[in-house]
This record gives C-alpha cells, structure tokens and sequence, in this order.
C-alpha cells in the first residue's frame, strides 16, 4: 500500500500519511508522493480542496523519519534532505486550493509544520502539537517559522517555537493555531461537517478567493524566508549537540 493515499470524497481530496507504524513519520518516499498527489490535486477541478491527515489516531505526523534522516550528518546532506520537504511545504502555503490539517493525533517537530503549511488546522480533542525541534538542538527546517508568524500572533509564534512547548487541543485554539476542535466520534465525519460550507461553493470560487490571500505575499520574499531558515537549521543539524540529542531520542 502507498505511503500516502489520494482518496476523493464529494469535493474533498483526502491526502492521507500512511506509515501508522512509524507515526506516519515523512521519509523521502512520502516527499516524492506528496508531489505526485498534489500534482494531481491541482490539476482535478472536481477537487475544491485538500485535506491532510495521518493513518490511525494516535499521530498527524511525527515529523521526518530519524531513523533514515539520523545517517546525514553534514551540513550539505541536512541541507538537501531540508529543501525538498521544504519547497513542498512553501507550495502548500501558496497552494490554489483551500488546504487543511485533519490533526488526528499527534502533530510535532515537522508534522507541526507540516500542519501550518495548511489554511486550516483541525484537530481531535486528544491531540498534542508543538515545535519540539529545540529539543533535538535544531531549529524548524521546513519553513514553519516564516509561515507561522502568518498563522497566529507574533508573541504566540515565538513562545510555540522558543519554548518547544506540546499543547493540547484547547490550547492550540487559544493562540488560533487550531481553528476547530471536531469533539463528534467519527473525526473524519466531524471534518467533513466543517467544512460543508466551503463544498458549496464552486472550484473556481475558492480559487479566486485563495488567489486573494495569496496576493498579500511577496513570494520571492517568503521562499528567501524559507531558504535562510533552512541554511540555519542544516547549520545547526551537523553540531554535535544534535547528533547526541537524536541518538538519545532513538535509544528510547
């Protein structure tokens, strides 16, 4: 079975992480599909949005798979493995279509960033979220931060980042991280409940109105965000202090 699914459901273009064994955790396989779907997502108008969600209930996603990415230990290998999620992140941001984290389960380190490259974030009431990268002595490398200061208040922004706090659902609410806890029993139902009012309205409609937001952004300024915040988390990925930290993390 693919590592991520493309299920199409009445409008809605299910984009589903399925690596339940490893906490839907991003390798490269997952980066080249990802890109794939999207690919196909952008060209299907019966397609009026994206959903993003993980396999199971116990995580959204866990961020990058370390026990593949724990083999790059130098700047350059951190770099390109950084780039390549990134630039699929930096396309969600701008993605002409309405796009949206089902946070099933836990969201951290790269799947928190993941979860803000969406417009909308979603989640179960039993979530946790939070970027948790300071606590493997590296910084967010798949552009979180330059998207987040969009997403939520500036003060809000630098606490989540700078405390490498998890918070709960209720929470992530209170700093407008999340925009609904879905409490119904089925949280796929409970999604689709929400957004209801966006399925109304017509393919190209959502698009102009994406178009709009978009418009409020310099891209090239927003991807020269992303490439610096990226060289510093590669800078940061060959110290000692975090090759110890991931070794630690995987001797669990």
């Amino acid at each position: 079975m693919e590592k991520v699914q493309l299920i199409r459901e009445a409008g809605i273009a299910w984009l589903i992480i399925n690596r339940e064994d490893k906490r839907n955790a991003v390798d490269y396989d997952v980066m080249d599909l990802l890109t794939e779907k999207l690919d196909e997502i952008e060209k299907n108008e019966e397609d009026k949005l994206v959903v993003i969600r993980g396999t199971g209930n116990q995580a959204f996603c866990s961020g990058g798979d370390l026990s593949i990415f724990h083999a790059l230990h130098t700047k350059k290998q951190a770099e390109h493995m950084l780039s390549k999620m990134g630039e699929i992140l930096f396309r969600l941001f701008f993605f002409p279509k309405p796009t949206v984290a089902a946070i099933n389960g836990t969201a951290v380190g790269g799947g928190c960033e993941l979860a803000t490259a969406c417009d909308f974030r979603l989640a179960a009431p039993h979530v946790k979220v939070g970027f948790v990268q300071g606590t493997l002595g590296i910084t967010t490398g798949w552009g979180a931060s330059t998207m987040l200061f969009e997403r939520v208040n500036q003060s809000d922004a630098m606490n989540m980042l700078m405390t490498a706090k998890r918070y709960d659902a209720e929470e992530a609410v209170d700093v407008n991280f999340v925009q609904q806890i879905i409490n119904t029993e089925n949280f796929d139902e409970g999604c689709k409940e929400w957004l209801a009012p966006f399925l109304k309205q017509s393919t190209p409609v959502l698009r102009a109105y994406k178009k709009r937001w978009n418009d409020r952004f310099d891209k090239a300024s927003v991807k020269n965000r992303f490439i610096k915040e990226i060289d510093e988390c590669s800078t940061l990925w060959e110290t000692d202090e975090h090759h110890a930290a991931v070794e630690r993390f995987l001797s669990k």
